[in-house]
């Protein structure tokens, strides 16, 4: 049976134009086995309940008790009947009742272990949330979604985003994100965060608590030191813009093989 498991790792932010920022920094994050957690739960895990590390259902989707019951309808709303193995989902935990997820990611899978699909739910600093759909992605290989739901006041709500997945073997796995605003490869930002995953245990939990007590803390600080210092770097700021009609958008049709290459 799968087991619940933590990610020691790097998150990486570039920003390109009109001047260059850029930052890293270490962290840790959790890498759940949605259907198996729904099945047995996890007994190094704290679900629902107060604790120094806890994952709660109601940070993700629409806020309710069974996150992975809204993960399926939205399958279902999208005709995707054949992700029908483990759901992964990789996402911050909150460490001292906080978290705060720039973004989640979904890792649907068929039963004979092959990716079908993954769901990038997007959360910004004013408390709102938006999720793309990627459908039938492969492992190193970018995938698109029309840019609709506005994230940063320094990114205007046009572009594109390519999402590039890797997992090896050995348990490292990668989620990177390009933004790209225009018909060049050339992208505005790059994102990525990495990490080597291991069981969850309370030796592995013990060690993310000790080296950093803080985390998500930090995630929100850093977000907004970041933004000042784009500020002082006089980047153009856009308001903010109305949240797209649907809250799953569907993925973007094909791009032309020059902007195809991760």
């Amino acid at each position: 049976m799968n087991r619940a498991q933590i990610g020691f790792g790097e998150v990486r932010h570039t920003r390109h134009r009109p001047q260059r920022n850029a930052f890293a920094y270490r962290g840790f994050f959790l890498w759940l086995p949605m259907r198996a957690l729904r099945q047995q739960a996890d007994p190094v895990l704290a679900r629902n309940r107060a604790a120094l590390l806890s994952f709660h259902d109601r940070d993700h989707g629409l806020g309710g008790t069974d996150s992975l019951a809204w993960l399926e309808s939205v399958l279902a709303e999208h005709g995707v009947t054949d992700a029908d193995g483990e759901i992964w989902l990789h996402t911050y935990p909150r460490i001292f009742g906080y978290t705060f997820n720039p973004v989640s990611f979904w890792f649907c899978h068929r039963a004979d272990g092959r990716l079908r699909g993954v769901l990038a739910e997007v959360n910004n600093t004013f408390g709102q949330r938006h999720c793309y759909w990627i459908d039938q992605p492969t492992y190193g290989v970018p995938a698109w979604a029309d840019k609709v739901f506005h994230v940063s006041p320094f990114c205007p709500v046009q572009g594109r985003y390519r999402f590039v997945f890797m997992r090896t073997e050995g348990g490292r796995v990668v989620s990177r994100i390009d933004y790209v605003t225009d018909d060049s490869a050339e992208p505005l930002i790059n994102t990525s965060v990495s990490g080597q995953l291991e069981d969850l245990t309370s030796q592995s939990r013990r060690r993310a608590l000790w080296q950093y007590p803080a985390m998500t803390w930090g995630v929100i600080a850093r977000i907004h030191w970041q933004a000042f210092r784009l500020w002082r770097l006089r980047t153009p700021f856009f308001k903010l813009a109305p949240l797209p009609e649907a809250f799953v958008t569907p993925p973007s049709p094909p791009i032309p093989p020059t902007l195809n290459r991760p």
